[in-house]
């Protein structure tokens, strides 16, 4: 049998533990036989879980991750606490063993993963709250916040909470096919696949401006014309630079150019209006600068992957125009 090995590092977030147990542990195969065997393990017999709520008492330790046919590793409420060596030697031994375990982290799991070396010159996906600590902290790991989980063959990362779901829905589909993984996700009462990626949860409240940057009063000042047909000329003539020049300062200074970030922004402005108003998608559209409701749901399902109507099912709570 499948034997799938959650480690619960110090202050585990409970609902990334469960959601490994739980959907490894309902999977059941054509003839009712369990699909897997599921062995909770930690260094200590028992571990502090985040919310403080209650404390974890461990069958395994960190011998439970010998023999394993995966490993997941779920996120902890101290991401960047280091790893303890032995915790370390135990991750780096089984990701070197050439029939080893597959190996998967939920949420912030992956920032122990990380640590460990393991995802050095991957893609990789975390929280989207927790992606750029995750990228600074480890340069050599190819961050992606916009989805829901990467799969890099022996070596998966998800995204929070749910996304953890999917991602384990994801491996009993690869284990055991499609009719095993529908199954099991009725039971966990979730779509097998679901639609878009980690980019429509993120939060927008405010467009992101390099407080102190030069470029700081510019970008505001974007924000304030999100709806007027702006070019790159008309950009540079307002910082009284030549478009060459805005280009170059641009991506020193966010990272980008200046019409990806003002794409970005109108976009930022478009999800706050799906959420809280019931104008049709097209005036809004329309509104946010873009000059065809075409050019308006291409962009927004680039950038979130969903498209405009779904984005608002699934965040206003109402039908959209």
């Amino acid at each position: 049998m499948h034997t799938v090995a959650v480690l619960a590092l110090p202050r585990v977030i409970p609902f990334d533990l469960s959601t490994a147990v739980d959907t490894f542990g309902r999977v059941r195969l054509s003839d009712g036989s369990p699909g897997y065997a599921v062995r909770v393990c930690a260094e200590q017999d028992e571990v502090d879980v985040g919310s403080g709520a209650f404390t974890l008492r461990a069958p395994w330790g960190l011998d439970g991750l010998r023999g394993a046919d995966t490993v997941v590793v779920p996120g902890t409420a101290d991401p960047a606490a280091p790893l303890t060596p032995a915790v370390r030697s135990a991750l780096r031994r089984a990701a070197a063993d050439e029939g080893g375990p597959r190996i998967a982290s939920i949420c912030s799991g992956a920032f122990a993963l990380a640590a460990a070396g393991l995802l050095d010159g991957l893609r990789a996906t975390t929280h989207w709250l927790a992606a750029g600590r995750l990228a600074a902290d480890h340069p050599r790991v190819d961050v992606d916040p916009d989805v829901l989980y990467v799969d890099n063959g022996r070596i998966l990362t998800s995204a929070g909470a749910a996304a953890g779901l999917d991602m384990c829905l994801h491996m009993v589909r690869r284990d055991h096919g499609s009719a095993v993984a529908a199954d099991a996700a009725r039971l966990s009462v979730t779509p097998l696949e679901r639609e878009g990626g980690q980019a429509q949860f993120i939060a927008h409240d405010h467009i992101p401006v390099p407080a102190g940057s030069a470029l700081e009063p510019l970008l505001r000042w974007l924000g304030e014309n999100l709806g007027r047909p702006l070019t790159v000329d008309d950009i540079a003539a307002r910082a009284g630079v030549s478009p060459r020049t805005l280009t170059r300062r641009f991506r020193e200074q966010t990272g980008t150019t200046p019409l990806q970030w003002l794409h970005r922004a109108r976009i930022r402005r478009a999800q706050q209006l799906l959420e809280t108003t019931r104008r049709p998608v097209e005036h809004i559209g329309a509104e946010v600068g873009f000059g065809s409701p075409t050019a308006f749901r291409d962009r927004f399902r680039r950038t979130t992957g969903v498209s405009p109507r779904a984005y608002r099912r699934a965040f206003a709570g109402e039908p959209g125009g």
